[in-house]
């Protein structure tokens, strides 16, 4: 029956998502090789390639698409194939009799140059095995010589269904090893607790990563801190009274720092924070182990905590001294900016009063220039008209020149003020109108 309603695009692919991180139901004994492969977020097209060139060899037939995981059986081999955000895992198991644990491991029966090609890089390789109720019980000291006499970690899980042992060490041949024991698990709890360890030893690998960034970062950040707090000590010397151009030079370093700060955070911070996120995948997985303590040996959550926790501390620390340094920076750039401002406010008031005395000053020596125009135009002026009183007098005309001129030489003043005056009421009803 097909629903009569519309359905969300997405109704299907989130109720999938429920069922992405499958496990496989195992049978004792068992052994598993687990690869987890730092690919990136953009290895997805070049991981289902490598996928399809197993398939290929097994004669397995090649699906049409692949999501984030995938479930083929190789022969004797069981795979199962997941795409994480960062990272592909691939898990191969093989169920059967085994004499010793981790020798010959599962991985050994895939073709060795499809091995030696794998794309990105092996972040964790953990070799698995799980015994049945019915193999020997084995000593502390047989325990021990399996791991190559390392301090063992172990603890009852699933309620004490089942026991689990492992160094967490990378042994001579590139392997972790975990040693489980099926005393009363069904073939579904075997494999949720298998997925689970594995995951396990996958994602503390990764929220590890983020630790050696961390160290280095660190130190980067401390010459930051020291050198932040040079720069706040020079603005504190400096006040107000030294020039723009030496607070130019400060507010330039000081925004070099802030970049360098901001540089180190840009390359950090996704790093730390998915660092955060995976430790909270490990504390669960942990929790869903439900543990009991095995007399004299640590949990996994003993010892995973003890050197997680300080780890992820450690990254949470260096990214909140980043923030911190990143706000301070920013204040004091902020500071010394309007410190800077309002220097440029005070030496913009002093140049508009010096343009405004010089503008005084122009004023007062356009008038006197004025005047002495208006005498010089008079003067001219006053010996046109003595020239024109002398021709007219030479031609017989009874005329006194020096009666003319002294008569002429207020009118020829006067007219030359008016001019003057007509002139500048001009000019400044030109600029008037050009504003």
């Amino acid at each position: 029956m097909t629903l009569p309603f519309k359905e969300h695009a997405l109704r299907r692919a989130l109720n999938n998502e429920l069922h992405a991180r499958t496990f496989e139901p195992t049978q004792a004994p068992a052994r598993v090789s687990h690869l987890a492969f730092l690919c990136g977020e953009r290895g997805s097209g070049i991981n289902t390639r490598h996928l399809h060139r197993l398939l290929e060899h097994f004669g397995v037939p090649i699906p049409e698409q692949v999501g984030q995981y995938y479930v083929a059986t190789l022969g004797d081999i069981r795979l199962h194939w997941e795409r994480h955000t960062e990272f592909v895992t691939y898990t191969f198991t093989h169920c059967g009799p085994f004499t010793h644990p981790f020798e010959h491991p599962v991985i050994e029966r895939l073709p060795g140059n499809w091995l030696e090609n794998s794309p990105g890089e092996l972040i964790s390789a953990v070799s698995l095995a799980l015994e049945s109720s019915d193999m020997p019980e084995r000593s502390l000291d047989e325990l021990s010589a399996l791991f190559g006499d390392n301090i063992i970690i172990g603890s009852e899980v699933v309620g004490g269904k089942g026991r689990a042992w492992s160094d967490l060490r990378i042994h001579e041949d590139g392997f972790a090893r975990v040693l489980l024991r099926n005393d009363n698990l069904t073939e579904a709890q075997a494999g949720r607790l298998i997925k689970r360890i594995l995951e396990v030893n996958a994602y503390r690998a990764m929220s590890l990563m983020g630790l050696p960034m961390a160290r280095k970062a660190s130190r980067s950040l401390g010459t930051a801190d020291r050198r932040l707090a040079e720069l706040a000590a020079r603005m504190t010397e400096q006040g107000s009274h030294h020039s723009g151009e030496t607070q130019g030079q400060l507010l330039a370093d000081l925004t070099h720092l802030a970049s360098q700060i901001e540089a180190v955070a840009a390359q950090t911070t996704y790093r730390f924070d998915a660092s955060r996120a995976y430790y909270h995948v490990v504390q669960q997985r942990l929790e869903q182990l439900r543990q009991r303590r095995i007399e004299g040996l640590q949990t996994f959550t003993e010892f995973l905590e003890a050197r997680l926790a300080p780890a992820v501390a450690t990254c949470d620390s260096v990214g909140e001294r980043q923030r911190g340094l990143a706000e301070r920076a920013a204040r004091l750039t902020a500071l010394l900016r309007a410190r800077v401002e309002v220097n440029l406010q005070g030496q913009n008031r002093n140049l508009l009063e010096s343009m405004d005395r010089r503008a005084r000053l122009q004023l007062r020596l356009q008038d006197t220039v004025e005047g002495l125009s208006v005498i010089a135009i008079s003067y001219y002026g006053v010996g046109l008209v003595g020239y024109a009183l002398k021709g007219l007098e030479s031609q017989g005309i009874p005329i006194s020149t020096t009666l003319g001129m002294g008569l002429a030489t207020p009118v020829v003043a006067l007219s030359a003020w008016l001019f003057l005056q007509r002139v500048k009421r001009r000019i400044l009803a030109d600029e008037k109108g050009a504003h």
